[in-house]
C-alpha cells in the first residue's frame, strides 16, 4: 500500500504549483461545502478564542483557514519532487539568529505552533543552519502516509525522533550541537503532567515538555512564527525567548512566554493555525495545577 499512496503522491507532486492550486482551490469547495470536514470543531474553536467577533468574521476566518488548510497539503505533496532550490525564495527566515549560537557552543530549541506551512520550514531549516536539526513529529495513525511523511520530514537531512519515545531517542544527541524543533502547541497526552494557562481567555492545558528539555539541557529558546508572504511564499521569524534557562527560568515561567507569544502570533493572522484540532477539549477543574 506504501508504493501506491506513494507514487501516486509523486505523480501528483510534478504538477507545477500552479497546478496543485488549482486542484487545491477545487478540494476547498469539497471539504468546506460538501464534506464539511471537523467544520464544527473549527467553528467552535474559532468561537472560544474570538467571541467579540460576529458570526460572519468568524466565517470568514475559516473559509481563509482551510484555504490555506488545503494549499499546504499539496504545498507539502510537492516536497515529494521539488529540488532544495525550490525554496530558497519560497521559504526565508533570519536564520542567522540560530547560527548565531552555534558559532557560539550553544545548542538550540525551536518552539512554535501549527501555523501553516511548517513542512516547508522543516526542510529549509536544515539547509540553512549549522546546527544538526532534530525535528519531532507525532506519527499518522496510517502506515503508508506515516511512511510517506517520515520519508518527506527526514528529505534534507533532518534527523526525525518520536514524540511517544522522544526521552530515549534524545539521549545519542543531548551532547551535541543540535537545534531541536518543537511543535509546542500539541494538546498533552498525559494530562497530570499539564499545567494550565490563560491562552485567549481560557484555562488551558499545556505540555511543560518543550520547557523541560530545555531548563535542563540549557539550550538557548528560539520563538518561531511563520507568516504567508503570499501564495507560496513564507517567512519565518524567530525570537530570542531565553538564552540561559537553566538559571533564568522556571519551566512554568517559560511555557507561559510560549503561551503569549502563540496567541499573539494566531491574533496577528488567525487563519494561519491549525483550528481543526480540539485544542480546548479538555475543562479545567478545581485542583489543576495553574502555571502562572
Amino acid at each position: 500500500m506504501y508504493y501506491i499512496v506513494y507514487g501516486f503522491l509523486y505523480l501528483c507532486s510534478l504538477l507545477p504549483l500552479p497546478v496543485l492550486y488549482l486542484l487545491s482551490d477545487f478540494f476547498y469547495a469539497v471539504v468546506y461545502y460538501l464534506i464539511g470536514y471537523r467544520k464544527k470543531v473549527v467553528m467552535n474553536n474559532l468561537a472560544i478564542a474570538f467571541p467579540e467577533k460576529t458570526m460572519e468574521e468568524r466565517e470568514r476566518i475559516a473559509k481563509d483557514f482551510y484555504h490555506k488548510f488545503i494549499d499546504s497539503f499539496v504545498e507539502t505533496v510537492k516536497l515529494l519532487s521539488a529540488p532544495d532550490l525550490f525554496f530558497e525564495k519560497r521559504f526565508t527566515g533570519n536564520w542567522e539568529m540560530i547560527n548565531r549560537y552555534y558559532d557560539e557552543g550553544r545548542s538550540v530549541q525551536l518552539h512554535l505552533g501549527h501555523t501553516f506551512n511548517w513542512e516547508w520550514g522543516n526542510v529549509q531549516v536544515v539547509r540553512k543552519i549549522k546546527h544538526t536539526f532534530l525535528g519531532v513529529y507525532m506519527p499518522i495513525s496510517s502506515k503508508p502516509l506515516n511512511r510517506v511523511f517520515k520519508k518527506l520530514r527526514s528529505r534534507s537531512g533532518a534527523v526525525l525522533l518520536s514524540a511517544g519515545n522522544l526521552t530515549r531517542e534524545f539521549i545519542p544527541y543531548r551532547h551535541s550541537m543540535y537545534c531541536l524543533g518543537l511543535v509546542a502547541d500539541q494538546s498533552p497526552g498525559r494530562l497530570h503532567k499539564a499545567k494550565w494557562f490563560t491562552f485567549f481567555n481560557r484555562k488551558t492545558a499545556f505540555t511543560i515538555g518543550p520547557a523541560k528539555s530545555a531548563v535542563t539541557n540549557n539550550a538557548v529558546v528560539l520563538f518561531a512564527a511563520i507568516e504567508r508572504k503570499k501564495r507560496g511564499y513564507y517567512h519565518v521569524t524567530f525570537t530570542l525567548a531565553e538564552e540561559n534557562p537553566k538559571n533564568n527560568s522556571t519551566e512554568a515561567q517559560l511555557t507561559q512566554r510560549f503561551v503569549a507569544f502563540l496567541e499573539a502570533t494566531i491574533r496577528k493572522n488567525p487563519d494561519m493555525w491549525l483550528w481543526s484540532h480540539r485544542r480546548w477539549k479538555h475543562e479545567w477543574k478545581e485542583g489543576d495545577v495553574m502555571g502562572e
